[in-house]
């Protein structure tokens, strides 16, 4: 963990976060939250890692998204030298 992000502040926004109970309920606090741009932002990169996962190519992802080259790269570090939290999340979201 990144211990320049642990704060209270961010405590606080996660226990938000996991307080959250349907997805409806994510859409409310995350529209408050987040510009429109900021989620769109975020849910790109999500799908930018999920495309990479399966293997797709940079070229293909960008197609598909409309990611830089950039985002690409940075959501690829993330996948592999990062903290494994998409790791977790792409186990969780298989086994349902």
């Amino acid at each position: 963990m990144n211990k320049k992000i642990k704060t209270p502040a961010v405590d606080q926004l996660f226990d938000a976060v996991l307080a959250l109970q349907s997805k409806e309920e994510c859409y409310s606090f995350f529209e408050d939250l987040c510009t429109v741009n900021e989620l769109l932002s975020l849910s790109q990169r999500f799908e930018v890692a999920s495309m990479l996962k399966a293997g797709k190519t940079y070229l293909e992802i960008a197609e598909k998204t409309g990611a830089s080259t950039a985002t690409i790269s940075r959501v690829n570090r993330s996948l592999n030298y990062g903290s494994d939290g998409y790791e977790l999340i792409f186990q969780r979201l298989n086994t349902k």
